[in-house]
């Protein structure tokens, strides 16, 4: 069974079922047990076409309808496979359709893990192309198997981000300023940047969700968006995951030259006023597309080099998440169709994360 979202209506989804394909020689199949769902598969739904999301799980047109699958992040079995090595049972974590498996092309094979080699991911990112196989994962902990699944991708973009502002000396900044800063990924990039120590970190949100902000302790100040123009007028930096124009604009105007750089991370905020940036004071907004980063560090790190930081950095936050997440399980199609709903609107809790199957009932 996949769920598919119209190209041109992402609140337009349904749930449609089909037969299995056979695998061919060299393929296994995957079946997606558990996976996580937040704001981040939002971000990738409303990117799908500039960041090239849609083409890792082509999908199909049907009466004029171009319908696409969304990636999720989760854990996976392998239930079928052709290629040695890979044998049934083994579990995965990696990035799938918004579908109950995925057939792939196992190559780069070593002990922790593959590549989807298929034709069509050939000249996409290969971080997203890379699965890793739990028995040899220095991140997994099966007791933080939830939250792993949860945070894992947003948790690498947290980590990515708070290594490329000081890989640039933070630019010269004093203060880090983050937006939808009750977001995980936002939250996460705040308690690595509070865990280094060198810089204040301010958080800008909605006021109902200035109390969970402040809790978090990871925020040395916590403003409202209404509240940009109390920023302190110190050299600056602004990580933008509400992808909210207006607010942008807003910093851009209040800091002025002060402002040492301006980073896209997100679109939370996906149906925001539209003010677009182009002319406003400072530098201009510029988007991380972590995949380079990630790829600038394996080169210099090796990749157990870098997946060793990832894994430390993440086991030193892991308390912060604990502490702020409420895990929400959610079973079967049609709730999974309404919480991506909520998700889509931006209804949900800051504190709540999902968890979710296409089962009916955890079994």
């Amino acid at each position: 069974m996949d769920i598919v979202i119209n190209h041109d209506n992402l609140r337009d989804l349904k749930a449609i079922a089909g037969d299995p394909v056979p695998l061919t020689a060299g393929e296994v199949r995957l079946a997606v047990e558990r996976f996580g769902l937040s704001a981040n598969n939002i971000t990738y739904a409303v990117m799908g076409d500039a960041m090239s999301y849609w083409q890792f799980f082509p999908g199909h047109t049907e009466d004029g309808i171009a319908w696409c699958s969304m990636p999720v992040w989760g854990f996976a079995t392998i239930v079928e496979s052709t290629i040695d090595g890979l044998s049934v049972g083994r579990k995965v974590f990696g990035y799938f359709p918004f579908a109950t498996e995925l057939r792939c092309t196992p190559g780069r094979i070593d002990e922790s893990g593959f590549s989807d080699v298929a034709p069509h991911r050939a000249d996409l990112p290969s971080v997203y192309n890379r699965y890793a196989l739990v028995d040899h994962d220095p991140m997994y902990d099966e007791a933080a198997e939830e939250l792993l699944m949860l945070l894992r991708p947003l948790f690498i973009t947290s980590f990515v981000v708070e290594d490329f502002l000081f890989d640039h000396d933070l630019f010269g900044a004093e203060v880090a300023i983050v937006s939808s800063a009750s977001a995980k990924t936002a939250y996460g990039t705040a308690a690595l940047l509070a865990r280094r120590g060198v810089a204040k970190v301010v958080g800008v949100t909605s006021p109902a969700n200035v109390a969970f902000c402040r809790s978090l302790g990871c925020y040395d100040e916590v403003l409202t968006y209404d509240q940009v123009d109390h920023l302190e007028l110190v050299p600056s930096v602004y990580l933008d995951v509400a992808g909210r124009r207006d607010v942008t604009a807003a910093v851009h105007h209040h800091l002025g030259d002060l402002l040492a750089h301006s980073m896209i991370i997100g679109d939370t905020h996906w149906e925001g006023p539209a003010i677009e940036p182009g002319g406003i004071p400072g530098p201009k907004p510029t988007l991380l597309f972590a995949p380079v980063q990630i790829a600038k560090r394996r080169a210099e790190w090796g990749r157990d080099g870098f997946e060793a930081a990832v894994a430390a950095a993440w086991t030193a936050t892991l308390p912060t998440f604990t502490a702020a997440i409420d895990l929400v399980t959610v079973h079967g199609p049609d709730a999974l169709i309404a919480t991506y709903r909520l998700l889509l609107e931006g209804t949900v809790d800051p504190r709540a994360g999902y968890i979710c199957s296409f089962a009916e009932t955890r079994s």
